[in-house]
């Protein structure tokens, strides 16, 4: 069972796409070039503090609006490690898994959590946090292998022994 620990930022209810990466900045060449503009509408200065292995706990909704692709492209570029939310919009947890983020439903954790601490994630069983255990559904091992091949494309290479 995978496991790691990171630092957490707490999010609301109903983080639309055009929160998490707004659409004047869509016209950008790069995700690298979009990624410090995640989050602006809400924070300003969340892309510049958060840190690599940071995570996100969020209320319910989280990625709704808009299908765009680049949401979950630039919270993975921002670095984080995963999203722990009470529910998730379809299309966003669709296109997350297809680009390697990792996003895990928990509908306890965000009313009981601090930004700043810390929390383990036991992929596929538990959150820790507090000396509490928060559990988690286990994810299907076909979104397993997407998601620890770090996206679609890359999985479909590695199950059909295409390298690069």
């Amino acid at each position: 069972m995978e496991q790691f620990t990171g630092k957490v930022w707490v999010l609301g209810d109903d983080i639309d796409t055009d929160i998490i990466i707004p659409t004047e900045y869509l016209a950008l060449k790069t995700i690298e070039e979009m990624k410090q503009y995640g989050f602006s509408p809400l924070r300003p200065h969340l892309a510049s503090q958060i840190q690599k292995g940071d995570m996100i706990v969020a209320g319910k909704n989280f990625g709704c609006g808009s299908s765009r692709e680049q949401a979950p492209e630039v919270i993975k570029a921002l670095g984080i490690r995963c999203i722990i939310a009470k529910s998730f919009a379809r299309i966003f947890f669709r296109n997350s898994i297809n680009n390697g983020l990792l996003l895990l439903e928990q509908e306890k954790l965000r009313d009981d959590i601090r930004e700043g601490q810390e929390i383990t994630v036991a992929v596929n069983s538990h959150i820790s946090y507090n000396g509490r255990e928060y559990p988690l559904a286990s994810l299907p091992k076909n979104l397993m292998e997407i998601i620890n091949a770090g996206g679609l494309v890359k999985a479909m290479r590695a199950r059909n022994g295409l390298t690069g």
